[in-house]
């Protein structure tokens, strides 16, 4: 297991990372709602086509913040090699704030039982350093999780 995570410029994101199981279960993890619920949502809506839509519901830990939901449209889907999303956050506290972001995530077979997953995070430039380093924090975390969950 491995990984990487790189700031390729002010609006992209890149991060790498290598899990020890089979491609089709790792795809399967970013594109079915009961496994994206062990993982990276608390509830999770996801249809698994080009063309679809999901939402993810991540519930807040303390009754005075707010759930954060993304939602968006499944821009590019090949079963166990590719899915493209645009990834679109809400601010609770602005309701005509968005982040618009397209989340692309690539998956490569490394033999029966090894994944490299590259996901890479495109979009308007985060608003300053701190929401940038909370977005690949973030998505850190949510590899780590998925690795957890895969191994």
């Amino acid at each position: 297991m491995s990984d990487g995570m790189d700031m390729d410029n002010e609006s992209q994101i890149t991060l790498s990372r290598t899990i020890d199981a089979n491609v089709s279960d790792v795809f399967s993890a970013w594109t079915d709602p009961a496994l994206i619920e062990q993982w990276q949502a608390d509830e999770a809506e996801f249809d698994a086509f080009e063309g679809g839509q999901y939402r993810f519901v991540t519930f807040a830990e303390d009754e005075a913040e707010a759930d954060h939901e993304v939602s968006g449209e499944i821009l590019q889907f090949v079963e166990d090699e590719k899915l493209v999303m645009s990834w679109i956050h809400k601010d609770e506290e602005d309701a005509d704030s968005e982040l618009i972001f397209v989340v692309d995530i690539r998956f490569e077979a490394l033999g029966d039982e090894r994944t490299r997953i590259t996901l890479v995070e495109r979009g308007l430039p985060h608003a300053d350093a701190q929401t940038r380093i909370f977005s690949m924090e973030a998505w850190s975390a949510a590899l780590e999780h998925l690795a957890e969950l895969m191994e």
